[in-house]
């Protein structure tokens, strides 16, 4: 250590071994950090000196702490936003639309090869599937399937989605820390032009969500919108 460091105060000692962890790439976007408790071993400080350095590394937007789970590396890039997260009930609500949900499907499965890198997770470990049909009024509007991480969400695989939606659900259970999206317009199978009501030859548009949580992808949806009845509404941040 050199002498500036030495002169430095405990906390802003903590602050730099982490910052330069994270500029070196040794923590990444959404990795876990050390603890609190490992860091006050590490650096024979306070628990309160770490809380400090850890307040200030997230006023300063360079990690995430999230109750109960611990630390995270933050995702500080600009980004576009094509699609923002909302929940589907209160969006409708807000519109003077009446929502309601019914599920059609739901089963606990282990992940196979192309599920687990999908969620960088060993095969085999168990995720949750549901299917979930939402109206707006009386008219469907939105198929939803999604595979759920239980270890980030374990309680999702009993939640009531007939009452509830997957929005509500996960974030009560494992708030979301960040998503990505990939939108395109694709031709309805038979099924999905009965499940949505659409008309023959009414196209429809697919948004594929991968969202994370508790530095883990919790869950991949695929979102299934009838094309006439749906917009995106983009915003730059």
């Amino acid at each position: 250590m050199s002498d500036e460091q030495e002169r430095a105060p405990l906390y802003e000692c903590v602050k730099r071994h982490l910052i330069e962890g994270i500029e070196s790439g040794l923590w990444r976007v959404g990795d876990r950090l050390p603890s609190e408790h490992q860091l006050t071993r590490r650096f024979g400080v306070s628990r309160m000196t770490v809380n400090r350095a850890m307040k200030e590394l997230e006023a300063a937007g360079f990690i995430e702490r999230v109750a109960g789970s611990g630390s995270f590396v933050a995702d500080r890039r600009v980004q576009g936003e094509l699609v923002e997260i909302h929940d589907l009930a209160g969006e409708l609500a807000h519109r003077g639309h009446r929502h309601r949900c019914s599920l059609l499907e739901r089963r606990n499965l282990a992940a196979d090869e192309e599920w687990a890198e999908a969620f960088a997770i060993a095969p085999g470990t168990p995720l949750h599937y549901a299917r979930v049909l939402h109206f707006r009024d009386d008219l469907p509007v939105l198929l939803e399937e999604r595979r759920v991480n239980l270890a980030v969400a374990p309680e999702y695989a009993t939640a009531d989605l007939d009452r509830e939606t997957s929005y509500q659900v996960l974030m009560r259970l494992a708030p979301l820390q960040r998503a990505e999206h990939v939108v395109r317009a694709v031709s309805a199978t038979p099924e999905l032009r009965e499940l949505l009501a659409l008309a023959e030859n009414e196209p429809c548009l697919l948004v594929h969500r991968r969202t994370w949580a508790k530095g883990a992808v919790a869950s991949l949806a695929d979102l299934w919108h009838a094309g006439s009845r749906y917009e995106l509404i983009g915003r730059v941040r």
